[in-house]
């Protein structure tokens, strides 16, 4: 599957509009106990802001155990550089755990490359466009504030290149809102053999977690 198969051009979830000068803005937010002192900018999702399906996400959780983990649709970087900071907190030093952040948004993985050498994070996260990360890894586990508006074909195309990048124990977890197909996609993911069970409901928004098939 190519990327142009699942990231349709002109979205604001993909590209950052070219007549929009690039001004960056920084803001805080604190993740699993982490303060995050972030820079957002104009064209990327959620500028200045931690937006309400992602603080679901991630009030609703506990961070992963270290290992490999990829951030799907990273934006700036929050839910990676969350990981990453946490498990810094508990003494885990960079190696095998390692986070790989992915957007289609060059600006977004700018940002979030800078964020992660400004938060001291640079040697356990790195962000990169899809066609940039190798082929072959594959992930403990996959979290995501998915692009849900790309519209239904395009999101199952995105979530079947990337869940069989699971390792057989992975898991995914998601934030996805109720009124944005969140019960039908659990369902939809069952039936493509990624077991899937709701962890969380607040705020419209419901946390899934899929098992890898």
């Amino acid at each position: 599957m190519t990327d142009d198969a699942v990231e349709p051009s002109g979205d604001h979830y993909f590209t950052a509009d070219p007549s929009v000068p690039f001004r960056r803005e920084p803001f805080s937010c604190e993740v699993w106990g982490q303060r995050l002192d972030l820079v957002s900018g104009s064209g990327v999702y959620s500028r200045g802001r931690l937006d309400v399906g992602t603080a679901v996400l991630l009030r609703e959780t506990e961070p992963p155990e270290p290992g490999s983990v990829l951030d799907l649709g990273c934006g700036y970087g929050v839910i990676g550089l969350g990981v990453a900071a946490a498990w810094r907190a508990r003494g885990v030093a960079a190696g095998p755990a390692q986070v790989s952040g992915i957007d289609v948004n060059e600006r977004a993985v700018l940002l979030a490359n800078e964020n992660a050498a400004a938060l001291g994070l640079a040697d356990v996260f790195t962000a990169s466009v899809p066609g940039s990360l190798p082929e072959a890894p594959t992930f403990d586990e996959i979290w995501s504030n998915p692009p849900i508006r790309i519209g239904k074909p395009a999101l199952h195309g995105l979530l079947l290149r990337w869940l069989p990048r699971l390792k057989p124990d992975g898991r995914a977890v998601m934030v996805v809102g109720k009124n944005l197909g969140a019960d039908s996609l659990q369902r939809w993911l069952g039936e493509q053999g990624y077991p899937t069970r709701r962890l969380a409901s607040a705020k419209g928004f419901r946390v899934l977690e899929s098992r890898g098939a």
